[in-house]
């Protein structure tokens, strides 16, 4: 693919994941009646998936930076197919919130540019430090998501089901990831991954 192609495509893709409802390729998580909750508990659980919804819009550029770049094809291929599974989770995720009465991120454009060019630089650094990258990504999405299912209302099981869908999903990426080479980060750049995570949490719970 030529470089003009390659500019298509990626505004393409980012128009679609920022502005478009995506369809998810599984069924949704979050079966079962809806529960009554009160103003509070639906303003709580529709910013914490405000959050999520943000992580998965930065996945989408992730991945496509990290493809873009990535040296092997194997590699390329790996990271395509989480991107298709991550597309489960913004659909998810975006339909929890509708459900909710809440909104997403009006910050949506910046996060993904943010985050692509992150995934360009990621991928430029060689395959084994882009899997790596890869990796350590899920592994702290992991953690977050383990966080928001101590927050969200003990009530709202329907955003407790498609949260827990996409812990699992994180666990496995990260672990495909290290299987096909990824490297441990050094630990400088965890914390900075995890100071940067913080910034897009606070923020966008907000925002």
């Amino acid at each position: 693919m030529n470089p003009l192609d390659q500019f298509i495509t990626t505004f393409d893709l980012g128009l679609r994941t920022v502005f478009a409802s995506p369809h998810a390729s599984r069924p949704y998580p979050a079966t079962g009646p809806e529960v009554e909750l009160s103003e509070a508990e639906k303003a709580q659980a529709a910013a914490l998936m405000r959050v999520n919804h943000v992580g998965e819009i930065c996945a989408q550029a992730l991945y496509a930076g990290q493809s873009l770049t990535a040296k092997n094809q194997a590699v390329r291929a790996e990271l395509e197919q989480a991107a298709k599974e991550e597309t489960d989770h913004l659909a998810w995720c975006e339909q929890r919130i509708n459900e909710l009465g809440g909104r997403k991120s009006l910050l949506n454009p910046l996060w993904f540019g943010g985050a692509f060019g992150l995934g360009v630089v990621a991928g430029l650094l060689g395959d084994k430090w882009n899997l790596g990258f890869l990796a350590e990504t899920e592994r702290q999405v992991e953690a977050h998501l383990d966080g928001h299912l101590q927050q969200l209302p003990e009530a709202d099981a329907k955003s407790r089901a498609v949260v827990e869908q996409m812990k699992i999903d994180e666990a496995q990426h990260a672990q495909t990831a290290i299987d096909h080479g990824g490297v441990p980060l050094p630990p400088p750049v965890k914390w900075a991954m995890r100071f940067a995570a913080d910034v897009m949490r606070q923020t966008a719970s907000r925002v």
